[in-house]
């Protein structure tokens, strides 16, 4: 190897490393970091505590109502039913069980289907 080519190649390697760099802070960086995120949530949505929130979010809802505490149109009681059916659709989607993420499709649309016309009647 000449002394040319080795100018030539340190040359031409710092240009790799400053664009390399250049590439790695605009996409790398922030595509980890979002990828991490993501993987995150996800993670959290797999465990159980997930499932467990959404269940006593609409069991509590449903033993307000039956003790007439809450009223089953009433805003508190559709947006206990929309957060627990929405934990619920999540958590069922990630495991695979697909009748289950039907039905709590099903209860999170009527819940926010039942709020849409509780904020038309009040506007």
């Amino acid at each position: 190897m000449t002394w040319g080519q080795l100018v030539m190649n340190v040359a031409e390697l710092l240009r790799l490393l400053k664009h390399a760099l250049n590439l790695m802070t605009k996409d790398y960086i922030f595509d980890d970091f979002s990828i991490v995120m993501i993987d995150t949530i996800i993670d959290a949505a797999h465990h159980e505590v997930v499932a467990y929130m959404g269940m006593i979010l609409i069991l509590t809802a449903f033993f307000l109502e039956t003790r007439d505490i809450l009223d089953s149109k009433a805003s508190v009681y559709l947006q206990l039913m929309a957060l627990g059916s929405g934990l619920l659709a999540i958590r069922a989607y990630l495991i695979d069980e697909w009748a289950f993420f039907i039905l709590e499709i099903a209860w999170f649309t009527a819940a926010l289907l039942g709020l849409m016309s509780l904020s038309k009647i009040n506007d």
